[in-house]
């Protein structure tokens, strides 16, 4: 049985991604929790200000309390600071949607954007999101850059998903994964096409010194009608030479610095 602990942060992350808030009965159904024990959860979560009851219909959603400590923590780290202006760069030369995501662990999250298309469609889906490492530029741009072992205990860990989660040329086993891979390491940075949704392109580039673990990845997103293939062979060394500056800056922010240090820590 799941402790009390774990049953909040999963009802923290289950109401992250439902902005429009819950009934109390979707979130036990959902979570598969007793009803008890879910409204026990939620209530505490009401009086620690995490979560209100919207009056309409009842529904729970969360407030932006944790929204700004999340903020909070990246603002003092400087990640946002150091990034911003290269990604704003990069998305001026690109006329796209431009992301960074740090590596945490086992992770891998959205922390900055900055978008570039000025008109016509526009790709920018939530941020702070977790990428699923199999389908996503992102995750390949990391995934590349690791060991056969470690890139395949991280993706069979995290699976391959449901086919409604990723696009309909998405790599759903590790064999085909790989030759993925070796395709990108070959190029120098990822390129995904239709594969983590339909009608959406990306590429991307780990964040990562000579000789040192990698740290983030910068990707480049788009619709597949305009950030074509051509396209963005085009824009790979723009890509490379962003992911670069942001690797040389990455020792002024104190997550970078401790994560490295963690990293070459003795086991």
């Amino acid at each position: 049985m799941s402790s009390p602990l774990e049953r909040s942060l999963s009802v923290l992350e289950y109401l992250a991604a439902r902005p429009e808030g819950k009934a109390l009965s979707a979130v036990a159904q959902d979570l598969e929790l007793p009803l008890s024990a879910c409204h026990r959860v939620l209530t505490e979560l009401v009086r620690c200000g995490y979560v209100r009851q919207m009056r309409d219909h009842g529904d729970y959603a969360l407030t932006t309390k944790l929204a700004a400590l999340g903020l909070s923590y990246l603002g003092g780290s400087g990640i946002v600071d150091i990034a911003q202006p290269i990604i704003d760069r990069l998305a001026d030369v690109s006329g796209e949607l431009v992301r960074l995501a740090i590596v945490d662990g086992d992770r891998l999250t959205f922390v900055a954007k900055a978008q570039g298309a000025r008109f016509g469609l526009r790709y920018d889906p939530d941020m702070g999101i977790d990428l699923r490492l199999s389908c996503s530029a992102g995750g390949h741009a990391w995934l590349m850059t690791l060991s056969e072992e470690r890139a395949l205990e991280l993706v069979v860990r995290q699976g391959f998903g449901e086919p409604a989660a990723y696009g309909p040329r998405a790599p759903t086993t590790w064999k085909a994964l790989e030759q993925v891979l070796q395709e990108d390491r070959a190029r120098g940075f990822s390129l995904i096409e239709e594969v983590y949704a339909p009608g959406m392109n990306a590429m991307g580039a780990p964040v990562q010194r000579r000789g040192e673990d990698t740290i983030g990845v910068i990707t480049i997103a788009g619709p597949a009608i305009r950030l074509t293939a051509a396209r963005m062979q085009e824009l790979g060394a723009p890509l490379n030479q962003a992911a670069g500056e942001l690797a040389m800056a990455s020792t002024a922010s104190p997550i970078f610095v401790r994560q490295a240090a963690a990293r070459q820590a003795p086991a």
